[in-house]
Parts: C-alpha cells; sequence; structure tokens
C-alpha cells in the first residue's frame, strides 16, 4: 500500500485526501517509481476543481504529473531503465491513467527521464515542466533567435522563470510582466531585462521603448482570455503570440480584428507537444541537462510541503505569492 492524494468530488483544496492505495507491478511499457518529491503544477489544481481542458473520467481522481524518485521495478519492454536509477517523470500522460501524487506511482517508460548527476529530488521535480515549456514554445516552435525579444505575463510562475533563463541562453530579451511591483527585483534578479508592472504602467509603449520602437518578436501568455487583445499589441510585425495557459478562466477572442489584421501568428502552445514526441523530446533534454550542467538552468522552488500538506500547497498555489515552482516531498520512514 502506499499513502496517495485523492479527491472524491470537484472542489477547491479541502476536498484532497491522503488514502492508502494498492500499487502493484508495472505493465508492459510501464515502470514503478518510489516517490521522493512531485512538482506542482496548475494544472492539477484545474483537474481537481473541474475546470481542466480534460474531465476527470471517475472518481476517486488522482494528480500529478511531474516528481522525482527512484525506479523499483520495470514492466515487459522496458529499455533504458533499472531499478535503483535517479529519475524524473514528465508530464506526457493523462492524470486519468497514471498520477504522481503518491508514495509510490505507476508510471508509462515513455515519460521518465534519467536525472541529470548532481540533481536532487525536489530539483529534479522542479525543472523539466518549465523548461520544457519554455524551451519547447519558444525555440523549438517559435524558432526564437539572439537578438529576439519575448514579453511574457505570469512571470514570476516556473515557466515565467524558465522562460527568461531560456532565453538569456539563447542570446534573446525578455520583458517580464507582473501585477504589482512586489516581484520586481525577484525577476529581475532572475535576468529579464525590463520588468513591466501592468496595474501602474503603458506596457505597449514600455515595450516599444525597449525594443526600439519594434515590439517583441514572441508574447508568451499564460492567462489568455480578454486581455490578449492589449497584449497583441506589444508584438512586432510578424511576431507570435503563444498560448501556453489560461489563468484567466474566460473566453479568448483572435485579436486580429480589433488591431486591424497586423501580420501576427497566434497559436496554442502545451508541453504535452514536446513530451510526447520522442524526437522532440530528446532534443529538449538535451538542452535543458545541458544548462543544468552549466549552471545556466536553475529550478526556482519558492515553497515545499510534505505530501500529507497538499491541500496547503494547492492553496498556496492558487494564492499567487509564490515566486518559482512549489513541490511536495514525501518521507520514506524505511529509509531512515
Amino acid at each position: 500500500m502506499a499513502k496517495t492524494v485523492l479527491f472524491h468530488e470537484h472542489g477547491g483544496p479541502e476536498v484532497l485526501r491522503v488514502e492508502d492505495v494498492a500499487v502493484g507491478e508495472p505493465g508492459p511499457g510501464e515502470v514503478r517509481i518510489r516517490v521522493d518529491a512531485v512538482g506542482v503544477n496548475r494544472a492539477e489544481v484545474l483537474f481537481r476543481s473541474g475546470h481542466y481542458i480534460e474531465p476527470v473520467r471517475r472518481f476517486p481522481g488522482r494528480l500529478g504529473t511531474e516528481a522525482a524518485g527512484v525506479v523499483e521495478a520495470v514492466g515487459e519492454g522496458v529499455e533504458g531503465f533499472a531499478p535503483g536509477q535517479a529519475v524524473s517523470t514528465v508530464p506526457a500522460f493523462s492524470q486519468n491513467d497514471h498520477a504522481v501524487y503518491a508514495e509510490r506511482a505507476i508510471v508509462p517508460a515513455a515519460a521518465l527521464l534519467h536525472r541529470p548527476d548532481g540533481v536532487g529530488a525536489v530539483e529534479g521535480a522542479a525543472v523539466w515542466m518549465p523548461y520544457l515549456t519554455a524551451y519547447g514554445a519558444l525555440v523549438e516552435v517559435g524558432g526564437m533567435r539572439p537578438g529576439d525579444t519575448v514579453v511574457l505575463n505570469a512571470a514570476s510562475s516556473s515557466v515565467g522563470l524558465a522562460a527568461i533563463h531560456v532565453a538569456e541562453r539563447v542570446g534573446a530579451t525578455a520583458i517580464a510582466l507582473t501585477r504589482t511591483a512586489a516581484k520586481r527585483d525577484a525577476l529581475l534578479k532572475e535576468g529579464a531585462a525590463e520588468v513591466v508592472v501592468t496595474g501602474e504602467e503603458d506596457v505597449v509603449a514600455r515595450v516599444r521603448a525597449a525594443t526600439g520602437g519594434r515590439g517583441a518578436e514572441f508574447v508568451l501568455d499564460a492567462v489568455a482570455g480578454p486581455g490578449v487583445t492589449d497584449l497583441a499589441r506589444t508584438a512586432a510585425p510578424g511576431g507570435t503570440h503563444l498560448i501556453v495557459g489560461g489563468l484567466s478562466g474566460e473566453p479568448t477572442p483572435y485579436p486580429g480584428l480589433d488591431l486591424g489584421m497586423p501580420a501576427l501568428s497566434m497559436r496554442t502552445y502545451t508541453v504535452l507537444e514536446t513530451t510526447t514526441d520522442p524526437e522532440r523530446l530528446r532534443r529538449a533534454a538535451a538542452f535543458v541537462a545541458s544548462g543544468v550542467r552549466s549552471g545556466a538552468f536553475r529550478p526556482v522552488v519558492d515553497r515545499v510541503f510534505d505530501l500529507a500538506d497538499a491541500a496547503e500547497a494547492h492553496r498556496y498555489l492558487e494564492s499567487n505569492a509564490q515566486v518559482g515552482k512549489v513541490v511536495l516531498t514525501v518521507r520514506h520512514p524505511e529509509l531512515t
């Protein structure tokens, strides 16, 4: 039996329960891991509350796609992984099928990456999703080049911070948007070239000034909703507006007509485009691992909670007070 976070109905963090669940043995193409740390993401908050792009197929529901741990057993046909190896899972599966908010979990081998040397469990649960998202959207799909500029909202999120680091490594410039000045210094410290406080400043004017009047080649938008029209005004002619999240929870219009049909590309992106494509994942993992080894990439962990306190972790994430990643850790008394 393994302690596992479940929810028997949609609702707020209070619906989360820790219960003992049988784990079993991995099937063909699967691996069982001892989970040591779990990355907490907005996807789990939305799944729990019933607002995710994929509905819960059955209750009790389970949570989590991003974790770090150690391989305990491998199923038939699995190659490249063996018991005792330190690994991380990446979001490459449905929470209806597999989940990692647990002491032990069975996951597809295709969703596993070897953990780089020197990367601990907490960092291993915090590094992959943000950087795979930022790299996949900006470099793999967008084709970001040196000298480009990206404007990004939700800049203090783990994906936002990773996007700042990715832009810096590519030789591009990141302009971070934040609702209040409270996070300005933290964003500058993480490498943002400019920080614009949206509640106090003219975003378009600041971006135009910072780019010599041309605008940004990329907009990385984790909020979407009605604000896309104003945000799209920051884009340069021929720029790309990438929607990587829907934090607003509101319908998202196409801004082209309201802006007079500018030369603007707009598309959605999720990390699944990278994690479910073996060749893209191979390139992305190499890029991220290289950045980790060089010190250019570093998972920014804001706060760590125990697995038993998953509800509190969700409350904290929903408060938007964090700068970086929220992580759950899993204690294994038998190892102490």
